[in-house]
């Protein structure tokens, strides 16, 4: 059996920075396990798989140890690859996950738009657990659907800051976010999920699903910017729509290649 895969950078405009996801198109669903063996082969934070429906496509994600309930710049690059190499026609994409629902993405222009429900977030006390994950104590500290996010005082701390990944990977989460206000931007981040197979996630799209209603009460806007703050760093406009989040950016084309399936 033969399965493209395509390999795009997402939320930037150049290859070698923003964050690398893999896309397969299919026609059926794979087996699970198969689906979890050629992420881990891919050996990227995720591989999204996609199949087409009668009303869009249906997608589902993989890091190399787990299936997710969610992932932003995967989806960005699906989009990309169906707009760019698959000959999609139209300037809206419905894409449906068996775990997070409806997910829509509009192309505009030279960007993309992603449209996220809001995490459900809940404040949490700073607990020491929490507190071991890095060299300072954070400001506050809420639990979202799969991830912790910790908010700190400056950029500066947030680039500065040195993650504990065996205390962070015994969290009962997905992942751990790292926030503050930022100094060019609104906000910027970090992720870190060692317990999902990714020590430090470049760019996390699904993040800003918690980070935007966070940032967009406290700075009472709800149009942001946002830096995240990896080393290959990832640029993203979000917009505070309530019970959902438009999360724009752009991609670019690293490779297309086959996969070859016994």
């Amino acid at each position: 059996m033969e399965i493209k895969i395509y390999q795009v950078d997402a939320f930037t405009n150049e290859v070698f920075t923003g964050n690398p996801a893999a896309v397969c198109p299919l026609e059926q669903w794979l087996d699970d396990n198969i689906m979890q063996k050629i992420a881990m082969e891919n050996n990227l934070a995720e591989t999204a798989f996609i199949v087409k429906t009668s009303s869009g496509y249906s997608i589902r994600w993989f890091t190399p140890s787990v299936e997710v309930d969610l992932c932003g710049h995967a989806t960005l690059a699906a989009a990309h690859v169906l707009f760019e190499f698959e000959n999609y026609q139209g300037p809206k994409i419905d894409f449906f996950s068996p775990r997070s629902g409806n997910l829509t993405i509009v192309k505009e222009e030279n960007h993309l738009t992603l449209n996220f429900p809001t995490d459900k977030l809940i404040e949490v006390p700073l607990s020491p657990q929490l507190n071991s994950c890095f060299q300072i104590e954070a400001n506050e500290a809420y639990k979202g659907k799969t991830d912790y996010i910790l908010v700190f005082g400056s950029e500066t701390e947030i680039k500065a800051l040195k993650p504990n990944l065996k205390n962070i990977s015994d969290l009962d989460a997905r992942g751990l976010v790292i926030t503050a206000k930022g100094d060019a931007c609104d906000f910027v981040s970090r992720f870190f999920g060692p317990q999902s197979g990714i020590d430090e996630d470049p760019v996390t799209g699904s993040a800003h699903t918690s980070l935007t209603p966070i940032w967009a009460k406290k700075l009472n806007k709800s149009k942001l910017s946002a830096v995240q703050l990896s080393e290959r760093k990832g640029w993203l406009m979000c917009k505070d729509l309530q019970d959902r989040v438009e999360i724009s950016g752009n991609a670019k084309l690293y490779l297309k290649g086959t996969i070859y399936l016994p």
